[in-house]
């Protein structure tokens, strides 16, 4: 019985972590900022789903942060707070690097 259980609350861990990723797409892709849609959008689609929860958190709370300050601590054009600094910044400014450089290799840019 308590392997049904596990199962079920398995199961609708996974459905919500699904819903909750799609919300975060959402969110990154559509931010109304196009430099930051173009490393956030593909952040969440490609990195996302491989982040802990407790890492989403971190995203999450990063994705409320108004776009020109946000792309300023991603770019290391401007200093990033302390409670923002962490690795879950390192790692989009590690995947923005990546990203843009291999949008540049293909000549988009």
């Amino acid at each position: 019985m308590s392997d049904l259980n596990f199962r079920s609350e398995h199961e609708q861990h996974e459905t919500d972590r699904k819903v909750r990723l799609g919300r975060i797409a959402f969110r990154a892709w559509r931010r109304g900022f196009r430099e930051a849609d173009m490393v956030l959008g593909p952040y969440a689609d490609q990195i996302a789903p491989t982040l802990s929860d407790a890492d989403l958190v971190i995203f999450e709370d990063l994705l409320n942060v108004e776009d020109q300050y946000l792309y300023g601590w991603i770019i290391e054009r401007d200093p990033t707070p302390p409670e923002h600094q962490g690795p879950v910044m390192d790692s989009i400014r590690a995947f923005m690097r990546a990203h843009v450089s291999a949008e540049v290799f293909k000549g988009i840019g």
